[in-house]
């Protein structure tokens, strides 16, 4: 199991490299926020979407069968993304690949803290993570999944 988690770790980490920002500003939220919304939409998912550049919220939405329990998920996970400087799915995979889990060996309050897979940061060229994006609402790895395949449709956009 360890190895399996060691390999994922890998995968993750090479996300977080290619999946970057030019740049990063509120109109840039919006479209991501708008974008992530509209997948969502068409392949009818029940997500909360959240964007935010440090603590600011850009840009908030909830689909149908969501509940604040989604977005209080998005806080917890968003909160360790901006801890450890990588994607929520990253940091909990880097605990179980180490033997452990977060819970148990983070020594952080797991009702502020969660690292489970959604959020993601927002990682700009030359200047590092200033933010995250995140979903919550489907099984982590696909919540994860989801958020990287809308950046990987979405960043070239930016160019």
């Amino acid at each position: 199991m360890v190895n399996a988690e060691k390999t994922l770790l890998a995968e993750l980490l090479a996300q977080e490299e290619r999946l970057r920002f030019p740049r990063f500003d509120n109109e840039t939220a919006l479209a991501l926020g708008l974008h992530l919304l509209d997948a969502a939409k068409q392949q009818g998912l029940a997500v909360t979407i959240s964007v935010r550049r440090g603590d600011q919220r850009l840009f908030h939405a909830a689909r149908p069968g969501t509940s604040a329990d989604n977005d209080a998920w998005i806080d917890r996970k968003s909160r360790v993304v901006d801890r450890y400087g990588h994607s929520s799915f990253a940091v909990g995979t880097r605990f179980r690949a180490d033997g452990g889990t977060f819970e148990e060996n983070s020594r952080l309050d797991p009702d502020t803290y969660a690292a489970h897979g959604g959020v993601f940061p927002v990682i700009v060229d030359g200047v590092g993570p200033i933010g995250t994006v995140g979903v919550s609402g489907l099984p982590q790895a696909a919540d994860h999944a989801f958020v990287v395949e809308q950046l990987e449709a979405f960043l070239p956009t930016l160019s």
